[in-house]
């Protein structure tokens, strides 16, 4: 159900963390994963043991790959976000994995969309892993932390009719009405 949410910010929080480091993936095939990761990624790539992979593109956020023999069960509401440069560029990954998809064993490919603020699509591995490309504004979805954007303890706003949050045309109707913060 939708809802806005109250604010839980702390100075002092339970556990003092430096970074989000790392996350999952599975894997059916290590070979098939390194492969797809280096070939299709161009993700830098290191086996640290028989049984998984850590890997990585353009941060120190790192994907530690474990072979589990099983598919992920990941779905789009919780896939990976792949940032490109530009439309174009999604269009041509798009363009690009549709040629190579047998190759590389990719299960499903969604069209191409402008979407929740961005221009984008999504794909699952072959190992069932969901991945979104998208193209960002630079640093990502850093500009949506802004207070005017920010919904948190909002009660003059129905959630039932809301637009996806990152939708710049959402925030300008809120304007238009005189009731997004300034």
């Amino acid at each position: 159900m939708p809802q806005i949410t109250q604010s839980c910010r702390t100075d002092d929080p339970l556990l003092e963390i430096t970074m989000i480091s790392h996350g999952t993936l599975t894997s059916l095939d290590l070979q098939e994963s390194r492969r797809f990761y280096e070939e299709v990624f161009g993700f830098e790539v290191i086996q640290l043991s028989p049984v998984s992979l850590l890997a990585r593109k353009g941060s120190d956020h790192t994907y530690v790959v474990v072979e589990t023999g099983q598919p992920s069960s990941m779905t789009i509401m919780d896939h990976n976000g792949i940032d490109v440069a530009s439309r174009a560029e999604v269009d041509r990954a798009h363009a690009a994995l549709r040629q190579r998809r047998e190759r590389y064993g990719i299960q499903r490919i969604n069209r191409v969309m402008d979407q929740h603020g961005v221009y984008s699509f999504y794909f699952a591995d072959r190992d069932g892993n969901t991945w979104e490309i998208v193209h960002n504004p630079d640093r990502g979805y850093t500009y949506l932390f802004d207070e005017r954007r920010d919904l948190t303890g909002r009660t003059d706003i129905d959630p039932d009719l809301m637009e996806h949050v990152a939708d710049d045309q959402f925030f300008a109707r809120l304007r238009a009405t005189g009731t997004a913060r300034s």
